[in-house]
């Protein structure tokens, strides 16, 4: 089992931090070698990650679920997968809280994965390091990302010149149906692009 209890000091406020970690895209982009996936019906989301053991690179794959309170700056995060040759599966839960503090914000942060297979022994082996370095850049990552202003998230899909962009949804769902928008007329753009081939 790999334990993580880590506080990220986030020169930034509450609600502008809150507005970043309540983000998937924006959590997956302070995050290296992480990718977001496909979202589903019903809230989840597909995830990669991949991570270097020693002279390992294990490539990770996850389905999600992210529970929010948004009264209370707090998250809730569940994960199942396995690597890529399946030789390992993991389950992991974490718990996170966005706490404002006379300098800006703090992100408080535990967690658990459990993992099973042939990569156990490897992979615990070198959680500590593997942990360290990857906290060290995504603290890194989140102070730069909060100390921006709040982009829209609808901002990914292409649009044409002075085609007004809508707000940033505020919510989880309301983001994730962004994405999921954009990703779908981007798909859709290709398909069209394709078949006028």
């Amino acid at each position: 089992m790999i334990s993580i209890t880590e506080t990220i000091a986030v020169p930034s406020s509450r609600k502008r931090v809150w507005e970043v970690i309540s983000s998937p895209a924006d959590v997956v982009s302070c995050i290296a070698g992480a990718e977001l996936g496909e979202a589903h019906d019903d809230g989840s989301f597909d995830g990669t990650l991949v991570v270097k053991f020693g002279a390992v690179r294990v490539r990770f794959g996850a389905r999600v679920h992210l529970e929010l309170d948004e009264a209370g700056f707090e998250g809730r995060l569940t994960a199942r997968g396995k690597d890529g040759q399946a030789a390992t599966r993991f389950t992991g839960e974490a718990t996170f809280r966005v706490i404002e503090d006379g300098n800006g914000s703090q992100v408080a942060m535990n967690g658990e994965i459990q993992l099973t297979g042939k990569l156990t022994s490897l992979i615990e082996a070198g959680a500590g390091v593997v942990v360290s370095r990857m906290t060290k850049d995504f603290s890194a990552r989140l102070v730069e990302l909060c100390a921006g202003p709040a982009e829209p998230q609808t901002a990914m899909a292409e649009t044409a010149p002075g085609t007004p962009v809508a707000p940033a949804p505020t919510t989880l769902t309301a983001r994730i149906r962004a994405w999921w928008s954009a990703l779908w007329s981007r798909r859709t753009e290709r398909s069209n692009q394709g078949g006028a081939a």
